[in-house]
């Protein structure tokens, strides 16, 4: 097996496991904490209640996106500001996430591993969508 082919399967489970974290993630807030309850736990720590409709929506259709293989580069950039948030809401808990309230070690790794899914992109088994490039008739 090629170096190439290493690192496209590679590519592959870490955007799978990233994929299915997100969704995991997203439906908590939809169908365990529900949309009413996350937008109070937001506004609790001192975010606006309406980020919670959007980092579920970009949760779970990002997660979606990244399953399938759809625009990974930038659905994986795009889950960096989530990640971010997240990160900030642990670090007062200190490192390890068996702190009460949960340290901010998961969040890092997230973050990190996300950036490290944009910066190999897409990898074996994507949905490839077509590609529409200008013509000199279609100009």
């Amino acid at each position: 097996m090629s170096n190439e082919t290493k690192i496209s399967y590679a590519a592959l489970l870490l955007r799978l496991s990233l994929g299915t974290m997100f969704v995991a993630h997203g439906l908590l807030k939809v169908l365990v904490f529900t949309l009413p309850g996350t937008v109070g736990f937001f506004e609790s720590i001192g975010f606006p209640g309406f980020f919670a409709y959007v980092v579920t929506a970009v949760e779970i259709g990002g997660g979606a996106m990244l399953i399938a293989g759809v625009y990974v580069r930038p659905v994986a950039l795009a889950m960096v500001p989530v990640l971010l948030g997240a990160w900030q809401v642990h670090a007062g808990n200190g490192w390890l996430f068996t702190a009460q309230g949960g340290g901010w070690e998961y969040p890092a790794f997230l973050t990190m591993a996300t950036v490290v899914l944009a910066l190999l992109g897409k990898g074996a088994y994507a949905l490839q969508l077509p590609v529409r490039t200008a013509t000199a008739q279609s100009i």
